[in-house]
């Protein structure tokens, strides 16, 4: 027994080492300035242009800046005091409520060592490093998503009392209001709640009538928390969840006066992504059928067709093992509704509730929008604990065997099966290193704005409209990938679009250049390359006429550099 205790010691203490290292990890790497397209588009960009106009406000051009932005609205309080890297951190740290949770919840249902292994599975994930690292918002909808699902799992453990019920219901609002795949989270544990009171407080009357209202006071209560975000939307677009399902909200009036809901055909509906793997990227049937597997094998950073993030493999193969056990024979619960049912079964009931949850939520993704890692993020926590539960079973199952040499082999591979998923999100740690390159800037070696040079070709001439452009300036990004957080001046995003309708109605340069005016834009940013190739591809000999023309006679280029110009629009005298 003596003996137990000390080699657990030793390893809890080895896993806490490792823990630490992890966590430092991720420090230094995200202890440079930000570079990544979507906190420069967007969870920076956005709460930048909120201070500067001194609070919330529509922006029309950016439909980006109609979703939900919990995260967004906290990032602002260290943008309000210059610091930009702080997000990261803020960021980071809902990723170690989740473990927090995580450990908790394995500390309770299995012991102290497992809750680590919990921890340091969940934290070194290949898409939780890159979202620790980065500004998003993922983290936050994980945390909430999970904390709303344990809470649920307290409610049942508890009896059904009222207390976990309003908090998860807070935390599914929170989670709502992060982010809009939050809204899977709240479809999907609103059934949960329904299902679960339903299916296991037998012995109460009213059987049909307390399961809905259970359902309702959660669904109440989550989109009560939701609801700011609601009514900002509903005020500004007439859609409370713009820009989703915007047809359902916004009816189309025909000639004679009648509504008609605008629809999205239901095959279009039902197959778009499915249409679009296949003509985009040529995938086959048995390929796209395989897209729930392939997420967990084939994931790559940075390219769509690969789902743009990267899980561990072993997030697919150990949850099975999580359900090889015989029935549990443990205490019986001695309190409120669950009374006479066995400590063992509701563990189990947890397992087949985590597992349907991530089943679930991942088809319910496939069947809305494109499939990236980060839109069912969610999953993440969820498959951790079966795959912390799979390896319990594991090492229950080897140490059970009598043979000697049985049990030693089983007890490597036991070691085995611990230590290579580390190793693998290890491996993509060290990748992120030589990405990141952090300890250049650290060090000092290269300061902010070589820095933000080497990974953003655009800056040099955004720091020459910083220097040199009027405050006064407006610009239209044209081919710019919407990336305006270091711009200082006002900017428009998807400046091409705005060209294209121009030059579709115009028959002269003199015609384009009094609609810039009418629209107030003094200079134009191009990434050239794109934009010269853009013109040739689309547009006629006249039109190509037409945009030469205005380019020669209106449009003086001030700086460029990388490809990238910033040009002044000369504007006739009157």
């Amino acid at each position: 027994m003596a003996e137990s205790k000390f080699w657990k010691r030793w390893i809890n203490g080895l896993l806490i080492v490792f823990l630490g290292v992890l966590i430092l990890s991720i420090v230094i790497l995200s202890s440079v300035p930000p570079v990544s397209k979507d906190a420069l588009v967007h969870h920076l960009a956005v709460p930048k242009l909120f201070l500067e106009h001194g609070w919330i406000y529509e922006i029309p051009s950016m439909p980006f800046s109609y979703y939900p932005m919990n995260l967004d609205l906290l990032y602002m309080i260290p943008l309000y005091f210059g610091q930009d890297i702080i997000p990261k951190f803020m960021h980071f740290s809902f990723a170690l409520l989740t473990a927090w949770v995580i450990f908790r919840y394995l500390q309770a249902r299995a012991n102290t060592t497992y809750g680590l292994l919990g921890v340091i599975f969940l934290l070194s994930i290949p898409i939780i490093i890159k979202l620790s690292i980065t500004v998003y918002v993922d983290l936050g909808v994980i945390f909430f998503s999970t904390a709303s699902l344990l809470c649920l799992f307290k409610w049942m453990e508890r009896g059904f009392r009222l207390g976990p019920l309003f908090l998860s219901g807070i935390f599914c609002g929170l989670a709502m209001g992060t982010k809009y795949n939050g809204l899977i989270t709240f479809f999907l544990l609103t059934l949960l709640v329904l299902f679960t009171y339903a299916r296991y407080a037998k012995n109460e009357k009213h059987r049909i009538i307390k399961p809905l209202g259970y359902a309702a006071l959660f669904s109440l209560l989550a989109l009560l928390v939701f609801s700011p975000w609601m009514i900002r939307n509903h005020r500004w677009k007439g859609n409370p969840i713009y820009p989703l399902y915007h047809g359902w909200f916004i009816p189309k009036k025909t000639g004679s006066n009648q509504v008609v809901v605008q629809k999205v055909p239901k095959t279009k509906m039902r197959h778009d992504l499915f249409t679009y793997r296949r003509m985009i990227y040529e995938e086959k049937w048995w390929e796209m059928a395989l897209l729930p597997i392939r997420i967990f094998f084939q994931g790559r950073d940075g390219d769509p067709q690969y789902f743009d993030g990267k899980l561990n493999p072993f997030l697919f193969i150990l949850p099975f093992f999580a359900f090889f056990v015989k029935k549990r024979e443990g205490p019986a619960q001695n309190h409120g509704i669950l009374k006479g049912i066995r400590e063992g079964d509701q563990v189990n009931r947890e397992k087949k509730i985590l597992l349907v949850f991530a089943l679930l939520f991942v088809l319910i993704s496939l069947l809305t929008r494109d499939l990236r890692i980060r839109y069912v993020s969610p999953i993440i926590p969820a498959l951790v604990i079966l795959s912390i539960f799979g390896l319990k079973n594991i090492q229950e199952m080897v140490s059970k065997d009598h043979k000697r040499w049985t049990r030693r082999t089983g007890f490597i591979g036991m070691g085995l099966l611990v230590i290579f998923p580390i190793v693998l999100n290890a491996n993509y740690t060290l990748g992120e290193f030589r990405k990141v390159a952090p300890f250049q800037y650290i060090r000092g070696h290269l300061n902010r704005d070589a820095y933000i040079s080497n990974y953003r070709p655009e800056y040099p001439v955004l720091q020459y409209i910083n220097r040199h452009l009027p405050q006064e300036a407006s610009i239209l990004f044209v081919f710019m990938g919407k990336r305006g957080y270091y711009c200082d001046r006002s900017y428009v995003v998807s400046g091409e679009s705005r060209i294209r309708r121009l030059i579709e109605k115009v028959d002269a340069p003199e015609e384009i250049l009094s609609g810039l005016k009418r629209q107030g834009f003094t200079h134009l940013l191009i990434y050239n390359p794109i934009f010269i190739k853009w013109v040739e591809d689309n547009f006629a000999d006249d039109k190509k006429r037409i945009l030469r023309n205005l380019f020669i006679k209106h449009i003086k280029t001030l700086y460029q550099e990388n490809g990238f110009s910033i040009s002044i629009i000369e504007y006739p005298l009157t």
